[in-house]
């Protein structure tokens, strides 16, 4: 169909009352919209249809992942440009376009019957997921969820993550100088000193991933360490990376819910980017069982993702592309009511501090790892998978950068009846 460019760019421009942000190039070859800039191409107008037959975030993300759309030139500034769009604009893609009552939407869903047909719906990638089994966060769902996220392959987040293979915020204390290997290993000691960690003390990993806050708290502070996690091929990571240490006699990795931890008190815990899946409505069970697995005394830091606030009355809607591709089941619960639960649970926050630019410029180096590496990257798994952390990552990037998201580091105590915390009156040192 000729100049199939210009007839969207034209729809798109209708329906948000604004000039498309990105030039945009079709499946006929033909472009659109301004000369500067990223470049949006539709390569299949099943892309459309796509629109048609599930209007939303979910239609765009199984584009993307099925390769029908894809951006030439920066991404995060296309993605920022759409965001920005759709901020502004009407809420179209958020509606079932043909059954729709607004006449715009109405002569949306006219024009794209004309550019990609109606017919027929299209597959959803292979690389979409549905989590099967009633409700949430049973422990066989949980187990199902998380070895969609993390048994990818270890070749794969090696490769994205870098040889210290930590899947979470590193910490940029100095960002001009530190490389992302540096920033992770100050991450690892950051979260050991905060938890007063020495030698002969007991420290509980919940989800450890690939062992390396494991294997840097028995190296650099003699702690006997329990991992949990329920990846598979996580544990087997983690063992070897204890036993290449010579650390086997202080690291034991178990593949295990946190729900069935059962062999406490530990003198510490550390969940660092394992709360994201625990549930909302499980989260009071999870601080209560953290509390109860530590001694008077101890400590616990959570390092957890934190969604903003919304408001009163308003029912959160998960991120489809999230849920279907990313994390499934995973929930992200505001700052407050976080707190709010683990103080419940019986612990005192000391200390909560927020590190959120530092994981807008972890992800960016992933990304690029990631890119630097991509033909690796979809050999090891799949190009759609590939997509998908491509975009999953750079989006999360801007969502640190524009404050849509935050990361926190809540220190908390489990303390004795006398009150006495035990830690130091100055905690931190403001420069």
């Amino acid at each position: 169909m000729a100049d199939a460019a210009a007839r969207l760019t034209s729809l798109a421009g209708e329906l948000f009352a604004a000039p498309f942000p990105l030039r945009l190039r079709a499946w006929d070859g033909s472009e659109s919209g301004p000369p500067d800039g990223p470049v949006l191409v539709v390569r299949h107008r099943r892309a459309l249809r796509r629109l048609l037959w599930r209007p939303g975030e979910l239609a765009l993300a199984r584009g993307w992942v099925a390769g029908d759309l894809d951006v030439e030139g920066d991404l995060y500034t296309a993605l920022d440009r759409l965001i920005d769009l759709g901020a502004t604009g009407p809420p179209i893609l958020g509606h079932r376009v043909r059954a729709a009552r607004d006449p715009r939407l109405r002569r949306a869903a006219r024009e794209l019957i004309r550019l990609g047909g109606a017919l027929p719906p299209p597959a959803a990638p292979a690389e979409e997921v549905r989590p099967r089994g009633g409700v949430a966060h049973t422990r066989r769902r949980d187990r199902a969820a998380i070895s969609h996220h993390y048994d990818v392959g270890n070749a794969f987040y090696e490769l994205v993550l870098g040889p210290t293979m930590v899947y979470s915020c590193a910490y940029w204390a100095d960002r001009a100088e530190f490389t992302l290997e540096d920033a992770q290993r100050a991450k690892l000691d950051l979260v050991c000193r905060k938890l007063g960690l020495g030698a002969g003390m007991r420290l509980l990993d919940v989800g450890c991933g690939w062992g390396s806050l494991a294997v840097h708290a028995a190296r650099e502070y003699g702690v006997r360490v329990t991992g949990v996690t329920l990846s598979r091929e996580q544990a087997g990571h983690a063992r070897k990376s204890a036993a290449a240490a010579g650390l086997t006699d202080l690291i034991e990795i178990r593949v295990q819910d946190y729900r069935d931890v059962t062999d406490g008190p530990y003198d510490a815990i550390a969940s660092i980017g394992m709360a994201e899946h625990v549930g909302q409505d499980r989260y009071r069970e999870y601080a209560r069982r953290l509390h109860g697995l530590l001694l008077p005394g101890g400590r616990l830091l959570n390092h957890q993702i934190a969604r903003r606030p919304e408001g009163e009355g308003t029912v959160h809607r998960a991120d489809e592309f999230i849920d279907r591709y990313v994390f499934p089941d995973g929930e992200l619960s505001p700052l407050g009511t976080t707190v709010g639960a683990l103080e419940e649970a019986g612990f005192e926050v000391r200390d909560v501090e927020s590190i959120r630019e530092h994981y807008g410029l972890t992800l960016r180096r992933w990304v690029a790892a990631l890119e630097d590496e991509w033909e690796r990257a979809t050999a090891l798994t799949s190009p759609g998978r590939a997509r998908v952390w491509r975009l999953y990552m750079a989006a999360s990037a801007l969502a640190f950068e524009r404050n849509r998201i935050g990361v926190n580091q809540i220190l908390a105590v489990r303390t004795p009846p006398d009150g006495g915390s035990g830690l130091p009156l100055r905690t931190r040192t403001w420069n």
